[in-house]
């Protein structure tokens, strides 16, 4: 697999470990490959037209998706 170097916030790596140590993922890589998987869900649904919308008209960001994900995963494990 390539690798890549990023910078990312103390709080962005906390978070990271906080998943890995708690057990939700097992390694800080497999984080980052399901964040960058959401993104890409992201940007696609930008793309699609707009009668998949939430609520009120507004899409969710990647960061909501993300915290969906995570909630299904945790009551899913």
């Amino acid at each position: 697999m390539p690798m890549v170097t990023v910078s990312i916030s103390p709080l962005q790596a906390a978070d990271i470990r906080a998943a890995v140590d708690g057990g939700s993922y097992a390694s800080s890589s497999e984080v980052v490959r399901e964040a960058l998987r959401l993104w890409d869900a992201a940007r696609k649904m930008s793309d699609a037209p707009r009668d998949n919308d939430y609520a009120h008209g507004e899409r969710k960001c990647v960061a909501d998706m993300f915290a969906d994900h995570e909630a299904a995963h945790r009551r899913s494990a």
